[in-house]
């Protein structure tokens, strides 16, 4: 008996060795349609078919799991406007806004955007709060909002504030006001003393420049306020700084800037001119809470000049 329970079990056991493994079906996950995406998001906006619709930025979420984060910006002529969403692997679920890590900067994108290195500065290095400037000489409102950073600024903050211009020329309305940002950052090659000479001249005389007058204006003026004016008309006729106003203007677009004077408190974005009251209040706010959280302020360790050709 004992012998035939032994055959009979190897029997069984060749039997179950036979069978072919059963394959299981991968059952495909619906994906993103970014037509089915861009239909919804017209319709919830009540963006109409002239409206330019492009997804700018895409990437995975990094507080939720199975999430990309995606950047849509709307553009209609000149105006546009870039709205945030997390949108689900397969596109079936939408979250408008922002998702926090509180343990964070809540302004760590726009802080990544603003690239403050090599742009003229008054202030303190290391300061705990940042006061960025996007700026266009030809702006009124940016004349205004200049001379009530000058005036108050530094006097009311003299160690704990340093300050950052960028240029925005808006040159679809402000005819001169590109070739004005050219030749500040030429006079910014000369020093930043000379810089801001240029700014507080080019923002007093705006109101009688015209793109006609403007280099002659400068080059009257330059020399008699200690500028090189050979370095400055090579540095001007050349556009020599071209290239940097147009990595501000692309950076501005990044952030959705789109009118100026736009101001950023350590990231925190202020559209439209400020009183000195307003500014005054929210950079009190940024030095109580940089005192303890200590993720935001100026972080440069220095300062480069180039020197000026004949200069001692």
């Amino acid at each position: 008996m004992r012998f035939i329970f032994v055959c009979f079990l190897a029997i069984a056991l060749s039997g179950q060795s036979t069978k072919k493994p059963v394959k299981t079906k991968t059952v495909e996950q619906p994906k993103l349609d970014p037509v089915k995406l861009e239909a919804f998001l017209r319709h919830l906006n009540l963006w109409t078919p002239e409206i330019k619709f492009e997804i700018t930025d895409k990437q995975s979420s990094s507080l939720l799991k199975g999430f990309e984060e995606i950047t849509v910006k709307a553009t209609l002529g000149e105006r546009f406007v870039e709205q945030k969403y997390i949108v689900s692997a397969d596109g079936k679920t939408i979250v408008r806004g922002d998702i926090l890590d509180t343990t964070a900067n809540p302004f760590v994108r726009e802080n990544s955007l603003i690239l403050n290195v090599g742009q003229p500065s008054l202030g303190t290095l290391g300061a705990p709060v940042v006061v960025t400037v996007y700026t266009d000489y030809q702006c009124p409102y940016c004349r205004d909002q200049a001379k009530v950073l000058r005036t108050n600024l530094l006097k009311a903050f003299p160690k704990q504030v340093r300050m950052f211009i960028h240029d925005f020329p808006l040159e679809q309305i402000h005819p001169w006001a590109r070739t004005a940002a050219i030749a500040g950052r030429c006079t910014l090659l000369q020093g930043e003393d000379n810089y801001w000479k240029f700014h507080d001249w080019v923002f007093e005389k705006q109101a009688t420049l015209s793109l006609e007058t403007f280099r002659g204006e400068l080059m009257t003026w330059a020399p008699q306020n200690g500028i090189d004016i050979l370095q400055l008309t090579r540095c001007v006729d050349t556009k020599e700084t071209d290239g940097a106003v147009t990595k501000d203007i692309e950076a501005a677009r990044k952030l959705g800037i789109n009118s100026t004077p736009t101001i950023y408190i350590n990231g925190r974005k202020l559209g439209g001119s400020s009183s000195w009251d307003q500014l005054k209040k929210v950079i009190d706010v940024e030095i109580e809470y940089q005192s303890t959280a200590k993720n935001a302020g100026d972080t440069a360790c220095c300062s480069v000049s180039l020197a000026t050709p004949g200069a001692k």
